[in-house]
């Protein structure tokens, strides 16, 4: 009905390219417009204003050999004054904009190492950008936008990177630990040798209280009970020593089982070899 009264509506964000005879002879603005075919006016097509994006997954290889798949996301919009030629001086925008892309990254990214390229994205995405709004500008079309949204190494790769990565922390695990066992060591070997020490001043201190505790006890007995002399003082201490023993073997519940003679006359024997020793002991530090 609209050709038939020359009248074409254009919708909001869109132009319309007017020809007459088969020549450019105007863009129209959104609105309603006349368009009398009689003359030879009419509508050759519509052109967006909006801003489209366009996906573009290329191939390439790193410097060190890994292929990847970089993924690149160009943001671009056709501008209202250069209507005329991004209607007509490109056939298919899209390709023309992945052939681009795909020049760019594949002559960037072959530079890089793969961690390198992970790290210089930005720049592989401003380059694309550059490259392409320099081409696209002269076709009536605005690069907005360009990033580069992924980059995919093989599965092998990938796998291979997060094996390095795991060992590597590993690693310092192992370390940390190694370290806090060896302090632990240390910590345990301090507390070791200064029980020991403790130990050896408590033995040291028990022995000589054991000493003087004889020493008085002889001293006692012998100015309480006259006519006593030392040797049996020490034959009753030592006597009395020797049954404190036993009750103690007896009196442990994991103790092993000691036989030695216990009868008085063995006491006797006893009392007599330890004195023998003693004396004996004294006899040569003197000489």
């Amino acid at each position: 009905m609209g050709n038939l009264f020359c009248c074409v509506q254009v919708d909001q964000s869109t132009v319309a390219i007017k020809e007459r005879f088969g020549k450019f002879d105007d863009v129209l603005e959104p609105g309603c417009h006349c368009l009398p075919w009689f003359l030879g006016s009419q509508l050759a097509g519509h052109l967006t204003l909006r801003l489209q994006q366009l996906d573009v997954r290329c191939e390439t290889k790193t410097k060190d050999n890994v292929f990847v798949n970089v993924v690149a996301s160009i943001q671009y919009r056709a501008l209202a004054d250069k209507a005329s030629d991004a209607f007509y001086k490109l056939s298919n925008t899209r390709s023309q904009i992945q052939a681009y892309v795909f020049d760019v990254i594949r002559a960037s990214v072959p530079k890089l190492n793969l961690d390198d390229t992970f790290e210089q994205k930005n720049e592989i995405a401003k380059a694309v950008e550059e490259e392409l709004e320099k081409a696209m500008s002269a076709y009536g079309y605005e690069i907005v936008q360009t990033l580069i949204v992924d980059i995919e190494p093989d599965e092998h790769v990938k796998r291979a990177m997060n094996e390095i990565n795991a060992a590597a922390r590993m690693r310092v695990a192992a370390n940390e630990k190694a370290e806090a066992e060896k302090i632990l060591q240390i910590k345990r070997a301090e507390g070791e040798a200064e029980s020991k020490y403790l130990s050896g001043l408590g033995i040291a201190r028990q022995r000589q209280a054991i000493v003087d505790g004889l020493r008085d006890s002889v001293l006692g007995f012998s100015v309480n009970v006259p006519g006593t002399t030392a040797k049996d003082v020490m034959d009753m201490v030592l006597v009395t020593q020797y049954f404190d023993t036993m009750k103690e073997i007896g009196a442990a519940s994991k103790s092993s089982a000691v036989f030695i003679p216990h009868g008085p006359g063995a006491v006797r024997d006893i009392a007599t070899q330890i004195r023998d020793g003693l004396l004996q002991g004294s006899h040569a530090q003197q000489q």
